[in-house]
């Protein structure tokens, strides 16, 4: 692996890593601004640092909230990815998916039996493929409708964190003023991508992405709800890390 991945807060960060992220997004998406930058990251309280092994800089990151809402009577509490972006050279890399999935699990026990959600935005293809390659149970979905629970609370988190603004006719968050969007080159699919159904299942709930629309999805953060290829990633970072 080239890269390294860490969980701190937002008030750690250095002026300098704080324009490296920025500058990271710039790269990878048309109509950022430094200013909803800067807010979105007050508004945070982690940040997973990707940095590169060799050089220490900064390749990646995301940044983490939580959100508690009440669903049909019932407390809920959610992980919400705010702005994540690994540089494209770094694609392929697990850190991102071994730090954070770590860092969520190590929450799990500490939730007092009040279900627990993954809460993503996504308007890019890539990000939705988190979901199937890494969760049993995810929605939306391409083959099978979202369950009532699982879509109120789909819409009572949206709502929450973006409100006025969540269509829920096809799931999708769409700003009144155009967002900023992934750059041409990385927003489109090639045919041999197309036959993933997974991602035509994207492209079809959320023609907008191209604009900045969000697709919002929810995935339980629950043990029995983890596929076998993210069990084995956590696995073998927990055998691969220093013991104390």
């Amino acid at each position: 692996m080239r890269l390294v991945g860490t969980v701190t807060t937002p008030g750690t960060l250095t002026p300098g890593a704080r324009d490296r992220m920025f500058d990271l997004l710039a790269q990878h998406f048309e109509g950022v601004s430094r200013p909803t930058f800067d807010r979105d990251l007050a508004e945070k309280q982690w940040v997973v640092m990707l940095r590169d092994q060799q050089t220490g800089e900064l390749q990646g990151f995301s940044t983490l909230m939580i959100l508690d809402a009440i669903v049909q009577g019932t407390p809920i509490r959610a992980m919400f990815s705010g702005d994540t972006i690994v540089h494209r050279d770094y694609w392929g890399e697990p850190e991102l998916a071994t730090v954070w999935g770590n860092f969520v699990l190590s929450l799990i026990g500490t939730q007092d039996g009040v279900r627990f959600y993954w809460f993503l935005i996504s308007k890019g293809y890539r990000t939705y493929k988190f979901l199937p390659v890494y969760f049993e149970r995810f929605y939306p979905r391409h083959d099978q409708p979202t369950p009532k629970f699982e879509a109120d609370v789909l819409r009572t988190l949206a709502e929450r964190k973006f409100p006025g603004l969540y269509r829920p006719e096809r799931g999708v968050i769409r700003f009144e003023k155009r967002r900023d969007r992934l750059k041409p080159d990385l927003a489109g699919v090639n045919d041999l991508r197309l036959a993933d159904p997974h991602i035509r299942f994207f492209l079809e709930r959320n023609p907008g992405y191209i604009n900045g629309d969000e697709l919002a999805c929810v995935a339980e953060l629950s043990e029995d709800n983890l596929r076998p290829i993210a069990r084995r990633i956590l696995t073998r970072a927990a055998r691969s890390a220093p013991s104390s």
